[in-house]
């Protein structure tokens, strides 16, 4: 089907779908850029609908990602004009490949696949896009088994957020992501003998001075507000990040980074 028109309902729902109610309404979201596009694919995420601009596929990235659609008896295909494809992009980069892809999701019990002891990460209350996919991307690169996304009584996280797949690099198709409420998730864990590890300015201990090397989760707080009591009190270890200036705090992304990379450091030596 070739779309020239910028009125066409199947235009207008993508440009809805910057809308995080009417993301969830649909249960829906959007992927654009080759690299994301691809990845999503390899991954196995099946889309609903693609949207392919002819005109813009410039590189063998984007000519095997569209290969790779043609090849979905599933998927609706669309051709449009670079007009209408400007329209529904988020970025001016995107390749001339955009998908719209049903929410996906993992249980926690399915985070736990590779034999060796548990590595996870935990966040909690993570707002800002942006934090939450270059979190995606250090938990791919470290080996990271799963992110989990916890919450309280309100859960603010919008892991469907296209700013998180396009931050992620999308690695968010090949890191298992699963959520669920404080309480449950530290059930979880405490069922299955899994470390956790809290972050907090209060510890007087570095978290290069815990042993990180047995079954462990990582847990780190929101931007704005930290860790909540409720997992200060459920960690088995608190620890801190020094700070040597004037900044009390790191960007989550990076705090994170630097947990995830001292287990592996731990992990790695003889």
């Amino acid at each position: 089907m070739l779309i020239t028109s910028l009125q066409n309902p199947r235009v207008k729902n993508v440009v809805k779908l910057r809308q995080r109610r009417q993301r969830d309404a649909q249960q829906l979201t959007v992927v654009e850029g080759t690299r994301e596009v691809l990845r999503a694919l390899q991954q196995g995420i099946v889309p609903q609908e693609a949207f392919i601009c002819p005109e813009l596929i410039a590189d063998e990235e984007a000519e095997t990602a569209v290969t790779r659609l043609h090849q979905l008896p599933q998927t609706l295909l669309n051709e449009v004009t670079p007009e209408v494809f400007a329209k529904m992009a988020y970025r001016e980069d995107s390749g001339g490949l955009l998908l719209v892809i049903p929410y996906w999701e993992r249980t926690l019990d399915a985070l736990l696949h590779s034999g060796q002891p548990a590595f996870l990460t935990i966040i909690e209350g993570v707002e800002k896009p942006g934090n939450l996919g270059a979190i995606l991307r250090t938990a791919d690169a470290a080996g990271v088994e799963g992110v989990i996304l916890a919450h309280g009584a309100v859960d603010s996280t919008d892991l469907y957020n296209p700013n998180v797949v396009r931050a992620s690099l999308g690695t968010i198709f090949s890191v298992p992501v699963a959520s669920g409420s404080n309480a449950s998730v530290i059930h979880w864990l405490r069922q299955r003998g899994i470390k956790i590890i809290a972050t907090t300015p209060a510890s007087a201990t570095r978290y290069t001075a815990v042993n990180l090397t047995a079954p462990v989760a990582i847990v780190m707080g929101s931007e704005a507000h930290g860790l909540s009591n409720e997992w200060i009190n459920a960690a088995d270890e608190q620890v801190i990040i020094p700070m040597h200036g004037i900044a009390d705090s790191l960007n989550l992304s990076v705090a994170t980074a630097l947990l995830l990379y001292e287990v592996v450091r731990q992990r790695q030596q003889p």
